[in-house]
């Protein structure tokens, strides 16, 4: 009787040491540092590696390669990179933050080009509570309403008005006339600024003759761009992925349409060069870097590296990639911790923090207050014009 006993006794306590093992392992909190003890912490990347903005995807992740290369361990730990491919998608974008959260128990995000994929990741990093840094999504939903996600590029609002006062004041247009891509949020609410801009600009509430859309993946324009034609503005702004709109403009050229057609920073890709060849001479728009202006110390040293590394010289996006990176390892430094919520909070108080771009502080919106650089196709290459302050 006495040995039933104390076997009951022992299976009730293996029992109870079981189920309180699998308690605390299902409490377990993400402290984004679960490899080996704590001697790596995780950084995860989602960004297009392929589809329509592979080019967008590839020149970011190149830049955060480089500052991993050139800052790879903060706090006495190994910091690993895990990079994911969205696809340019937004279901992938969605899936590819929680396979980061969820499997890969990353303390911090960056991500990602094209304003739409960032937003369709922004639910799942705010419910996790995962701070994430995108590099180049313009589109003010991103952060809006958002307390865990940041970026360190400027906003479409300031994006738009640079446009606008360019067009008004350097081309002397008193008309304009818009060609969108209605499937990108990007597309859609950079030319609404620009058009609010515009009319203000111009005190002429008539001043925008149209406005025409098209979706991603269209080749063939020339409906939008006959019925442009026929409205006679004086200007034309289109700001679209770099490969519908290298193919607008060819295709604008071709109808006979010659007056200044302009941009956002999506078309800095060397792609919209190779698509659209001479007809995209002289298209002027709007980014935020250029290699011809360093403006911090941290701007040499990082267009010194990346010429080293990669054989090119550096773009918008590759600096905005490294910066997003950079300003997660300063975070983490002042936090003192591996924790993503202690991570945010340093995030957010980021300020004057020195990067590649320019000096970043982060606003109550946790959008980087930044200047405008405008450039210029010009000889099959991009040209600096001018720089624009907020």
């Amino acid at each position: 009787m006495l040995k039933k006993i104390l076997i009951l006794v022992l299976v009730v306590t293996l029992l109870s040491t079981s189920l309180l093992g699998c308690s605390n392992s299902s409490d377990e909190k993400n402290d984004g540092a679960s490899d080996s003890g704590s001697d790596v912490i995780k950084i995860g990347v989602f960004e297009p590696m392929t589809g329509g903005n592979a080019a967008g995807g590839e020149m970011t992740v190149e830049g955060i390669k480089l500052a991993n290369e050139m800052r790879g361990e903060v706090l006495g730990k190994k910091v690993k990179l895990v990079v994911v491919d969205n696809k340019s998608d937004k279901v992938e974008a969605a899936n590819a933050a929680s396979r980061l959260i969820e499997k890969d128990k990353v303390a911090a995000i960056i991500g990602s080009y094209d304003s739409s994929l960032s937003m369709a990741a922004g639910d799942i990093v705010k419910n996790a509570k995962v701070p994430a840094v995108g590099c180049s999504p313009t589109n003010p939903l991103v952060t809006l309403n958002n307390d865990y996600y940041f970026r360190v590029c400027f906003i479409d609002p300031f994006q738009g008005t640079v446009m606008a006062n360019y067009a008004f004041k350097e081309l002397g247009a008193k008309k304009a006339a818009i060609i969108q891509d209605v499937t990108r949020d990007y597309s859609v609410g950079l030319s609404k600024y620009f058009v609010d801009a515009f009319k203000k600009i111009t005190g002429d509430d008539n001043s925008i003759v149209g406005v025409t859309s098209y979706n991603t993946g269209d080749q063939d324009f020339s409906a939008q761009l006959t019925n442009i034609k026929g409205l006679n503005p004086d200007v034309i702004f289109a700001p679209g992925n770099y490969g519908e709109s290298a193919l607008l403009i060819k295709q604008a050229r071709d109808l006979g349409i010659k007056i200044p057609i302009l941009g956002g920073d999506t078309w800095e890709a060397p792609e919209f060069i190779q698509i659209g060849g001479k007809a995209v001479e002289g298209a002027v728009f709007s980014t935020h870097f250029t290699a011809e202006a360093p403006v911090t110390e941290m701007s040499t040293k990082f267009l010194e590296a990346y010429k080293n590394k990669y054989n090119k010289d550096a773009n918008a996006f590759s600096a905005l990639g490294f910066d997003a990176y950079m300003v997660i390892l300063d975070a983490i430094e002042r936090a003192n911790s591996t924790d993503p919520e202690k991570i945010r909070d340093a995030i957010a108080s980021t300020k004057d923090f020195v990067g590649a771009t320019g000096n970043i502080t982060l606003d109550e919106n946790g959008d980087a207050v930044k200047s405008a650089v405008i450039k210029k196709v010009s000889n099959g290459e991009f040209k600096y014009l001018t720089t624009v302050e907020p």
